[in-house]
């Protein structure tokens, strides 16, 4: 046992130390070559999205965030110089269209007397009269006002939503959340203000539903219960074409008549080319000339930015009807 702990151990320390030390001379000095590379290169590359020309349903609602107001209340003028000589109403009455309110007395240029009676120009309550018996007044001066007892529903329009309007409209749809069931709403009109115009004018303000910029408006019916300041929704109805060929507006460059799409050639290359538009419905546009059903066309505009509502994860969600 003295010999193996004299000689041996210590030998085979030396041997296992002189193996390790060879080991880390041949990793550090003469390391395995490296395999050289199988060559294989990435393939990958970006592909603008593409679509193909189908046929569809296009129906062309604007849908728009109203209010129900009062109508503006109506002007009493007088229709002469003078002074009154007679008051036949009170603030706060009904009053008939067409009813006389007071009797002017003027003077002619050879001195004699000329009366002139002032008529209600509208059916509804005096909310302000302040003729008084002896009081004078100029021609085309105000005395009062008339509100009438109807109603509008009123909302602003983006100014590019008119290009959605082959007609115009005369009538709209409105929706008054726990109201009524939804009624139609008739002569409706579409304005924007003159430049120095200023809105409201002798007769009014308009109401709580007075907007500036594109103004859409419309009657409530006689019969149907309503009060201003109830929040409405408006639709107008701007056609409908069935079995049409479409694509995505964002594949359009530009958006009302005429506009420009891109379509994708059999060697993959893209040429722009004219087409004829008719209806959109903000996310899907009538193609009327320019294209074939079948035809691929880039689903965006080159260079526009993408409409995340349009893509997810890179594939097309869905248009037309």
């Amino acid at each position: 046992m003295s010999v193996a702990r004299k000689w041996v151990f210590p030998i085979l320390r030396i041997v296992v130390f002189a193996a390790i030390a060879i080991a880390l001379v041949k990793i550090a000095f003469f390391a395995d070559p490296v395999e050289s590379s199988s060559g294989e290169t990435p393939t990958g590359a970006i592909v603008e999205p593409q679509i193909p020309v189908m046929t569809g349903t296009v129906r062309n609602d604007i849908v728009l965030d109203g209010i129900v107001a009062a109508d503006a209340p109506v002007a009493i003028k007088a229709t002469l110089n003078g002074e009154i000589r007679q008051v036949s109403v009170a603030q706060g009455q009904w009053v008939d269209a067409g009813a006389e309110l007071m009797q002017i007395r003027g003077m002619n240029d050879d001195g004699s007397n000329r009366w002139s009676i002032v008529k209600a120009p509208a059916s509804g309550v005096l909310s302000s009269f302040d003729a008084l018996v002896g009081q004078s007044v100029s021609v085309g001066s105000v005395v009062g006002q008339v509100a009438p007892p109807s109603f509008s529903v009123t909302a602003s329009m983006p100014p590019e939503q008119q290009y959605r309007l082959t007609t115009q409209p005369t009538e709209g749809q409105v929706s008054i959340a726990g109201g009524p069931a939804p009624f139609t709403c008739t002569g409706l009109t579409i304005s924007s203000p003159l430049p120095g115009s200023e809105s409201g004018g002798d007769g009014g303000d308009g109401g709580a539903g007075s907007t500036s910029g594109t103004t859409v408006r419309c009657a409530v019916p006689g019969d149907v219960r309503v009060f201003s300041g109830l929040t409405a929704t408006l639709t107008i109805a701007g056609g409908t074409a069935e079995n049409v060929l479409v694509v995505p507006t964002t594949a359009v460059e530009g958006g009302s008549g005429t506009g420009i799409v891109y379509v994708v050639l059999a060697d993959g290359s893209t040429e722009p080319r004219d087409v004829t538009l008719g209806l959109s419905d903000g996310i899907t546009v009538e193609v009327t000339g320019g294209l074939d059903e079948g035809e691929t066309v880039l689903q965006f505009v080159p260079g526009a930015p993408a409409d995340p509502g349009m893509m997810e994860g890179g594939v097309q969600i869905g248009y037309g009807g």
